[in-house]
């Protein structure tokens, strides 16, 4: 009885190896695919990285009040009736970092103690800390942050209640993440989804699908493979080409553009490894039910690389969004990979990010993958 199993373990091994080798020396004659795998990322680096650049609203902020006085409290509440701003408020400025370090917020507004006193001397400051992680939007934090005290002067002003006419607030601004305020550091992490998804979906879903249009991919049913066999055999190459485009993305980033990884490089490659498990199920699914070389790449646009580029939290900020819309960005796994991403490189290894979203991933690539297996038997059947 081992010995059979292990006969037929060698055998599926064999099978499977077989298929890797066919299929690779099929990628590496295919132009298009080594121009998707290999060219594309280092084209999207470069346009990406030199010459794109962003706008928000309901921007969460912690407020952290040190003393309540009424000074106090109209500062604040130049944020609170603030468009711009969804405010948080805490006790502590543990707490405040605590959330800025979640993402739970992307800003700090600190009231020090003896805010009323320095405000009537002409000497008050108010603390600014801004998640820089992403320079379009602290950029525009801080912008807000200081028409939100301008306005409050100038009410305070109006309503005869500043005894001081020279009083001023000197706001002390703060950026983390990205001290330097480029936003090259916030899109060229995103940029490896754009190439992950082209890779895994779009180029999976048209390769895949010119074989059923052939009936090249039919052909291999009637040797003796199986089909769960028969998709690995198929995976296997465009997931190494899909692993080549992060290590040529990540390194561009760093030689080109100067872009820190702060958190851990494995740690990236497995939730990279997930998600392009996630793209890859996406493009065999996809191509596995339409057949047809067209149609596949048309859905695979819409429902791979339109949303990761706009839906993602890449170009746009999410909050700014419509309600209705947020919530339909939870179907698509690059909000999940984006947010990882620009933690990883931009911040760390922050484990209250990573894990949840990296815990999505592996459920998505579960589901697409058993998908793409259970559709390919259908379509047989």
């Amino acid at each position: 009885m081992t010995t059979s199993s292990s006969r037929l373990g060698q055998g599926s091994l064999r099978r499977i190896l077989a298929l890797v080798r066919k299929e690779s020396w099929q990628v590496v004659r295919d132009p298009s695919s080594i121009a998707v795998g290999i060219v594309m990322p280092m084209v999207l680096l470069v346009l990406f990285g030199y010459g794109l650049s962003f706008d928000l609203k309901n921007l969460p902020v912690a407020l952290l009040m040190e003393e309540s006085s009424a000074e106090a409290r109209g500062a604040v509440s130049g944020f609170e009736l603030s468009d711009y701003f969804q405010t948080h408020q805490v006790k502590t400025m543990a707490e405040a970092e605590r959330l800025l370090m979640n993402k739970t917020v992307d800003g700090i507004v600190r009231i020090p103690m003896q805010f009323a006193r320095d405000v009537q001397a002409g000497t008050a400051e108010i603390q600014v800390v801004v998640n820089g992680s992403d320079a379009n939007t602290a950029r525009i934090a801080l912008g807000y942050a200081q028409g939100a005290v301008a306005t409050w002067l100038a009410r305070e002003a109006a309503a005869g209640q500043v005894l001081n006419t020279g009083a001023s607030i000197d706001l002390q601004t703060r950026l983390w993440f990205n001290e330097a305020n480029d936003s090259t550091y916030f899109l060229v992490p995103g940029l490896i989804v754009l190439v992950m998804t082209l890779i895994g979906a779009l180029l999976t879903a048209l390769v895949i699908a010119r074989e059923w249009e052939r009936g090249t991919f039919e052909a291999l049913f009637v040797t003796p493979a199986r089909p769960g066999e028969i998709l690995l055999g198929k995976t296997v190459p465009y997931f190494v080409l899909g692993m080549l485009g992060l290590a040529l993305s990540v390194v561009g980033s760093q030689v080109l553009f100067g872009v820190p990884l702060r958190g851990s490089l494995w740690i990236l490659v497995l939730v990279s490894m997930l998600y392009l498990l996630v793209a890859l199920g996406i493009g065999l699914l996809i191509s596995s039910l339409t057949k047809n070389q067209f149609v596949a790449s048309q859905i695979t646009l819409i429902i791979t690389f339109l949303p990761a580029m706009m839906l993602s939290g890449f170009m746009f900020d999410i909050r700014s969004m419509p309600l209705a819309i947020q919530v339909i960005t939870h179907i698509f796994p690059a909000r999940y990979f984006v947010s990882v991403l620009q933690t990883l490189f931009l911040a760390g290894d922050i484990w209250a990010v990573i894990l949840p979203n990296a815990a999505v991933l592996a459920i998505m690539a579960t589901v697409l993958m058993t998908a793409s297996v259970f559709a390919t038997r259908k379509k047989l059947g």
